[in-house]
């Protein structure tokens, strides 16, 4: 079963943005505050326009997108989770292993994952 929402609004963006704890990947940063609604996840993906045009952008919130639901099931719910490009990383030949290993080293620090996954 799906455990993930998406975020949408702005003022849910600046919320996690302002009060999360930040974690940094080599291509993708992530900050993650607990939320008051314990049975789901809420995901949002921010891509500045500066990385590329809209099908780059696009692409690469694909990637992200997939990436997370490959580790959907291991992680604890109960979160907001922004993810952010990190401008300074080459993103040309980005691929999904690079986005899976990131988003790993990620949960790991915030230790989300759930009790003997790693």
């Amino acid at each position: 079963m799906k455990k993930t929402k998406m975020l949408k609004k702005n003022y849910e963006f600046r919320k996690v943005l302002t009060r999360g704890s930040c974690f940094y990947g080599e291509n993708v940063i992530a900050y993650i505050h607990k939320n008051k609604i314990q049975t789901y996840n809420f995901l949002g993906i921010a891509i500045s326009t500066k990385i590329g045009k809209a099908v780059r952008r696009n692409h690469l919130k694909r990637l992200i997108r997939e990436s997370y639901y490959f580790y959907e099931q291991q992680i604890t719910t109960g979160n907001d989770i922004v993810f952010l490009w990190n401008k300074k990383t080459g993103k040309e030949n980005v691929q999904f292993e690079d986005i899976k290993k990131d988003l790993k080293k990620i949960f790991q620090q915030a230790k989300i994952f759930l009790e003997g996954e790693k």
